[in-house]
Parts: C-alpha cells; structure tokens; sequence
C-alpha cells in the first residue's frame, strides 16, 4: 500500500478568491489557470503498520499546518474504508506559502498518491473533486495544460471540480517566468484573506459582477491562441483581486518593493513594444507571461532589477502522475 505521485503547481490567469462553501471548499466563481511544468511537488504514501501518522515535509516534519493535511489522509482512509496509519514524505523544487501555489501541487500529488496506495481507482473528475476539499486551487492541479475549475451550483460540490480547456501541446511557445522576490511565508494565509476580503470589502461585489466576461474572454484567447487577450484578461485579472485585498479590513498588501518594480518594468516593456504581461496570486511573487521568442530579452531585462532573487521559466505542464521513484 505504497505510491509515490509527481503534481505541477498551476497559476491562475483568471483568479479564485473567495468561498461560498468554506468546509467543502465550493468558489463564488469559476477560474482558469495554466499548469505549470517548472513548479512541482513530489509525495510518497505508505499504509502500514505504523502507530502513527508522519508527515515530513521538505525535510521538516509536520507538527500544525494550514491546509489540513492530516485532515485530508483521513478523509481519504474513511473513503476507502482502512485503518491503517499513513507515512507521508514529501518534496517542492520551490519556495511553499509563499505566493507560489504549493498548496496546489502539494495536495493534487497527495491526493493522487494516497488514493493510489489506499487501493482506490478513481477518476480524473473524482481526484479533483477529492482535491478540492484540501485545497481549492489543488482541483486544477490535477490536470495538465490550460484548466477550467467550475464553481458548480450544487451544495453537495459534486459539480465543482477542475476540466481541460486545452492540453500542453495546444501551445507551447506560451511561457510564464515565476519571478521570486521573496522566499519568505507569507503573514497572511490565502485561506484567511478570503474569508476577510468576502466579509469586507466593498469592492467585491464588483470582483464577482465582472468575472464572467473574463473567463469568457480567458477561454477565447486559449482556443485561439491570442497572447493578447490572454495576457492583457490575466493582467487586468489579477489587478481587481488585489484591489478587493487592499480594501479588506485590515488590508491585506502582498507586494513588496521588487514586486512593483517589476510590475513597472512589465508596463514599460509593452510600450516598448515587447509584449509582456503579469499576474500575482496571494503573495509577493510575479509572474510574467510571454511568449518563447521573447523569453531571453524579458530574462536579460530581468536580470538588471534589483530586488529579484531568481527566476524559474514554466511551461504549459503536465498532469499529476504516478512514478516508480518512491522517496523512501
């Protein structure tokens, strides 16, 4: 009862913040997101004969977490109707609560391998569903390429869960370069700032009347491969989270210095006629959105801010997987 899974993180292009359904976890809104092959999580579960469960993540055994993740092994033992205790060891090749979406691939890959080792064959649909309720943006992790997470109607949550738009090969020159300006957790989890920003700013109303036509546009701009649309929709996405987090009580600012400078640069390079877009989730972390052909100016330019710390270059990625190289 061992099984060892690979998930890639995704990274929103149009954002989920807020729930309607905080203990199943259900969206006010439908997101997108492109799931990315330079950002993952690597976990191996084993059901035995333990007298407890351990759970060591990068290298740093799991005491209180923020996503539940003892939580969610027990959810998924009940599921599969066993008893037995879970050793859990897990590994990212990138910074966790930090703005980087670990939660996403880090519950998507211990979905897949607990489920796995707990003898249960489910489904794309089912493991994202199942992913959902340890950590919403974990749905889209499931699947590979550019992912649909609908929101669903149903109280039950059984209509909410994570689809393809379009996989990997649909586009591979689309890049997105994860500036990391700081490694740092962050003060305020994703979780907690949702529930704030919902219950109090006056801005987010408007967040919700305006989302449809973004994934709408979002959706048309995959399909056609129009870089505008989907970096412009993203950008432009990305800004009216923020703003409904600035205007929650007290205000939640991720952004550090480096972060706006390099928001800045992103602004000055399109009127310069190298088109580039950004986007940021719950953090400090930006994210720019290029195409290939311009992946080594925008690095070059990169390279001559301060404040950067390093860069990792995605591409559209893969789905979760299961792998032979099991990390015990």
């Amino acid at each position: 009862m061992k099984a060892t899974a690979i998930a890639n993180a995704n990274i929103a292009l149009i954002k989920y913040w807020g729930k309607r359904n905080k203990d199943l976890i259900l969206p006010y809104n439908s997101s997108i997101s492109m799931t990315c092959d330079g950002l993952w999580t690597k976990t191996t579960v084993e059901f035995g004969d333990y007298l407890e469960d351990t759970i060591v993540i990068n290298d740093e055994e799991l005491k209180k977490d923020e996503k539940d993740v003892q939580g969610h092994i027990e959810r998924i033992r009940r599921m599969a109707g066993i008893t037995k205790k879970a050793k859990v060891i897990s590994e990212s090749n990138f910074p966790v609560a930090s703005g980087l979406a670990s939660s996403a691939s880090g519950l998507a890959a211990l979905t897949l391998a607990t489920t796995t080792a707990a003898e249960m064959n489910l489904d794309k649909k089912q493991l994202s569903i199942l992913a959902r309720h340890g950590s919403g943006s974990a749905s889209r992790s499931i699947e590979g390429g550019f992912v649909e997470w609908l929101k669903g109607e149903k109280e039950d949550g059984s209509d909410s869960y994570a689809r393809q738009i379009t996989p990997k090969e649909h586009w591979p020159d689309f890049r997105m370069i994860a500036c990391i300006v700081s490694e740092a957790k962050k003060t305020t989890s994703s979780r907690a700032g949702m529930a704030q920003t919902v219950a109090t700013s006056p801005y987010y109303e408007g967040w919700l009347k305006s989302i449809d036509q973004d994934l709408l546009h979002m959706r048309d701009g995959i399909m056609k491969k129009d870089f505008t649309i989907v970096g412009s929709t993203a950008e432009h996405n990305a800004l009216k989270m923020h703003a409904t987090m600035t205007t929650t009580k007290p205000a939640i600012i991720y952004w550090q210095p480096a972060t706006v400078e390099i928001m800045h640069a992103v602004m000055h390079w399109r009127e310069q006629g190298l088109e580039s877009y950004f986007t940021m989730d719950a953090g400090p972390q930006v994210k720019i959105l290029c195409l290939e052909k311009d992946e080594k100016k925008i690095l070059k330019n990169l390279s001559e801010l301060d404040g950067l710390k390093k860069t990792i270059i995605c591409r559209p990625g893969d789905a979760a997987q299961l792998t032979d190289k099991h990390l015990f």
